[in-house]
C-alpha cells in the first residue's frame, strides 16, 4: 500500500516539475502504472523461485529482496532513453 501511494505521489509531483499538460500527464500516468504492474508482477515470479532454492540463511527474506529489487533496477535503467 505504501509503495503505491509513493507511485502515485511520484507521478503527480513529477507532472507537475515537468509542467506537462493534461494529456500528457495521463499517457505519463498511464505509463508509470503499467510499468510498477510489470516491475511487481516480475519481483513476485523472481521471489517464488527464490523459495524453492537452497540459499544461505543468512540471506533468506528480505536481504535476497533487496538484492533482487537492486538487480532489477539496474536492469530497468537500461530502457530509461528509449521512449
Amino acid at each position: 500500500m505504501i509503495t503505491t501511494n509513493c507511485a502515485v505521489l511520484g507521478v503527480a509531483l513529477t507532472n507537475v516539475q515537468n509542467n506537462y499538460d493534461f494529456i500528457t500527464s495521463v499517457v505519463a500516468g498511464f505509463g508509470t502504472a503499467l510499468g510498477f504492474t510489470i516491475s511487481i508482477t516480475i519481483l513476485a515470479g523472481i521471489r517464488e523461485r527464490i523459495a524453492d532454492n537452497d540459499i544461505p540463511h543468512v540471506m533468506q527474506g528480505s536481504p535476497i529482496v533487496l538484492i533482487t529489487a537492486g538487480l532489477m533496477a539496474i536492469a530497468f535503467i537500461g530502457f530509461s532513453g528509449l521512449i
